[in-house]
């Protein structure tokens, strides 16, 4: 339940978004649970042990590229210096929802934006009160969880975005940054912005910027909206606007193609009949596998959550969420539905009236550049098939056809030789005191 650490006095009390990052998730869910892997150089691989898809501070200081083919790095790893690690979606994705609960019961309201990025919005606290209960959030969070996280607060998206990074790569924040888009901190901070690191801004439209002078954040936040709105897009008029500390972009509005893409939507009357919610988690997710293909993406891991209603405090509450990860990145409507059936026979519970369902593709890898394997390709792999779904549906209606269920025996399988345990979601996986080496040895020393 919802609990507000203030109360608001203040007159000057406005609307405030935080985002809250944790550091090198994957990395840190290892570490809560493997403390000897502290300050020593770690990377996780992705499905099936093919490429580094995530490192540690020690690794990146090492010049280990992501995606760098786990092969290469096999001697580093024989030699002890280094250490990969095999996905661990199921762990990773637990550890997010519990993320997620405690800052639903610290805040009056939060928007998942990925698996180690959550939005928080809070109203009528000053700014003391907000920079006080982020630093709160962030002790509460390390405390509770063992994750450690960064936390920008801001009067915008963007804004949010920004504090976020300056928390996270400058030592003087401490983890908290916040800036009220007005004050000479912000302008300090986009001045030393890069254009290219703006929220919504990729590389080839920096680019195009650069040619007419603007370069950085502030060179961004100082040019002429309505030009901004003719010479590129309405986007980048909203971003320049949002720089300014002018709210403009909603979180159906975020669904940006960097690291995740989602579909959700509220129901028009709670449900809790199981045939139900898999239907609109269905629809969410052949919209999320349009959306994909749309850019040429290509997904690692689908995501998907149920909330009930939290204003029925009549009603039992209960907000889940399952991550499966997939054999090999796809774009195909039919593996994601999979997935899709797979998490929902893991969160479903009779119980409970669901008032919203969405859908999350995650670890998104460019479809143009991923190579298929001739030895573990997919078994779902039709792209001719996905492009005429996708091209009828454009041109006689949106769900003109649709997918039904994937096969239940459906080879799903991965190779995670060097995957740990589940620590938070098996019984048979749980942690067991006295094992690790080190205690053996001194026990056996003592006797």
């Amino acid at each position: 339940m919802y609990v507000p650490l203030f109360t608001s006095t203040y007159d000057d009390a406005y609307a405030m978004i935080g985002l809250v990052d944790a550091n090198n998730f994957y990395v840190s869910c290892e570490r809560i649970f493997q403390p000897h892997l502290e300050s020593k150089a770690v990377g996780v691989m992705s499905n099936n042990d093919g490429c580094v898809i995530a490192r540690s501070a020690e690794m990146k200081a090492l010049d280990i590229p992501m995606g760098t083919p786990a092969f290469k790095l096999e001697t580093l790893r024989q030699r002890g210096e280094i250490h990969l690690l095999s996905s661990n979606y199921e762990l990773y994705g637990d550890m997010s929802g519990r993320l997620a609960q405690l800052l639903r019961d610290a805040c009056p309201d939060i928007a998942p934006y990925s698996i180690d990025e959550m939005f928080i919005y809070l109203d009528g606290l000053s700014d003391r009160q907000c920079q006080t209960l982020g630093e709160s959030l962030r002790r509460r969070i390390h405390r509770g969880l063992g994750l450690p996280v960064c936390i920008g607060l801001a009067t915008t998206h963007t804004l949010a975005k920004l504090a976020n990074h300056a928390a996270k790569k400058q030592p003087q924040y401490q983890g908290v940054c916040l800036l009220n888009g007005q004050d000479a901190l912000t302008a300090s901070l986009l001045a030393q912005t890069p254009v290219s690191e703006v929220w919504g801004v990729g590389k080839r439209l920096a680019e195009r910027l650069a040619i007419g002078g603007i370069h950085t954040a502030w060179d961004l936040h100082e040019s002429d909206i309505k030009q901004l709105r003719k010479r590129f897009s309405v986007v980048l008029a909203r971003t320049a606007l949002e720089l300014r500390g002018t709210p403009c972009l909603h979180m159906n509005a975020l669904d940006q193609p960097r690291q995740r893409i989602m579909t959700s939507r509220s129901f028009g009357q709670s449900t809790g009949v199981k045939a139900e919610v898999h239907d609109a988690l269905r629809r969410h997710a052949q919209r999320s596998a349009e959306k994909l293909r749309q850019q040429h993406s290509l997904t690692r891991a689908v995501m998907l959550f149920l909330n009930t209603n939290r204003h029925r405090r009549d009603q039992p509450q209960y907000f889940p969420q399952a991550l499966i990860p997939l054999p090999s990145p796809s774009d195909d409507t039919r593996v994601i539905l999979d997935a899709v059936r797979q998490g929902l026979e893991q969160i479903y519970r009779p119980r409970y009236r669901f008032m919203k369902a969405g859908v999350m593709l995650l670890d998104l890898v460019d479809a143009e550049q991923h190579q298929l394997s001739l030895l573990n390709a997919p078994a779902h792999h039709h792209p001719l098939l996905m492009a005429t779904v996708d091209d009828i549906n454009q041109r006689m209606g949106q769900g003109t056809i649709r997918f039904g269920m994937t096969d239940n025996d459906a080879p799903w399988q991965l190779r995670c030789a060097h995957r740990s345990n589940r620590y938070t979601t098996r019984w048979d996986e749980l942690m067991k005191a006295g094992t690790h080496p080190g205690a053996i040895a001194a026990c056996t020393s003592r006797t």
